[in-house]
């Protein structure tokens, strides 16, 4: 059967639309709170309180602000993509931590959980053949171990 074997001459296109998609909609979650100024900065960085971090709420807030509207257009243009998605994980897992221990249940951390787990299978695989990252640094060549 064609449909089922392994042939995956496609998986840079399917890598695009991922990175178009959920960049898209990082950029438009992440865009509020950006523009929100530092009130909305000192409120997202309250999350870090969960981890015993109550200094700096207002720089926390806009680098997680940031890592969100800014990580989400780094990851459409596939540029400077491992440490957006560096970036981007890690805001994750402070989301998912702080509504883990604030009783919001399943449905209030399942979300962020699962894009920490995107964020970091992605910081494996790369962004792919069409991205900045491919036109400005090319690519080396494959290790074999």
């Amino acid at each position: 059967m064609q449909l089922l074997k392994n042939n995956y001459r496609y998986q840079d296109l399917g890598l695009l639309i991922l990175r178009v998609g959920i960049g898209i909609m990082f950029m438009v979650h992440g865009w509020p709170k950006i523009t929100g100024g530092p009130e909305m900065w000192a409120k997202v960085g309250g999350a870090m309180g969960t981890l015993g971090i109550t200094q700096g709420a207002v720089i926390w807030g806009f680098l997680a602000s940031f890592a969100e509207a800014g990580g989400g257009l780094l990851m459409i243009l596939g540029l400077f993509f491992r440490p957006a998605m560096v970036l981007m994980f890690c805001t994750m897992l402070v989301a998912a931590y702080m509504h883990f221990v604030s009783g919001d249940g399943f449905a209030g951390y399942s979300h962020a959980l699962e894009a920490a787990i995107l964020f970091f299978s992605l910081l494996f695989i790369g962004p792919g053949r069409y991205s900045l990252d491919q036109s400005v640094f090319g690519t080396s060549p494959a290790r074999r171990y």
